[in-house]
């Protein structure tokens, strides 16, 4: 490193305003992705042929990752990503809602239950390489902490 540069901290990058809501707001969302493949499987574990429909939830929400993950890269690539990531996340919110309405009135079937987790992942897999994208136009690079080189250094010591 060249002398009278610093290393950025790690939370460096949360000092910036945008990036710390947006940082947020996918942290909330990740979290409640993962709650609702939980809840999923917890609400399905004492259904007939449990051991089917858990390991399917698993199922239903991967395999956008598989169908879709190239179709999300195209779009983060194509499209204005602030607009694709806004509007995904806004049905990610109304597929959340009809989820919970359904679920509350207890007319929630595994089938339906299947389908809106399958929706979930698919909304997921088409903002992730959009955010992950969008992370260094908000970021300055010398905000952005470098990983360490973990390789030995092959400098030489004196002999004994």
């Amino acid at each position: 490193m060249a002398q009278g540069q610093t290393t950025p901290s790690t939370w460096a990058p949360l000092r910036i305003t945008v990036f710390r809501w947006l940082w947020l707001a996918s942290l909330v969302s990740n979290v409640g992705a993962w709650m609702q493949t939980v809840g999923a499987q917890w609400f399905l574990v004492h259904a007939a042929h449990a051991a089917i429909l858990v390991s399917l939830v698993q199922t239903a929400d991967m395999l956008p990752d598989v169908m879709f993950g190239i179709v999300g890269g195209v779009l983060a690539d194509t499209l204005d990503r602030r607009r694709l990531l806004m509007a995904v996340q806004g049905g990610l919110v109304v597929a959340a809602s009809v989820l919970a309405a359904f679920t509350i009135d207890g007319r929630m079937s595994p089938a339906l239950l299947l389908m809106f987790t399958f929706v979930i992942g698919t909304g997921s897999v088409l903002v992730t390489p959009a955010y992950q994208s969008l992370v260094p136009e908000l970021v300055p690079r010398d905000k952005i902490p470098q990983p360490h080189n973990s390789v030995p250094s092959t400098s030489t010591s004196p002999g004994p």
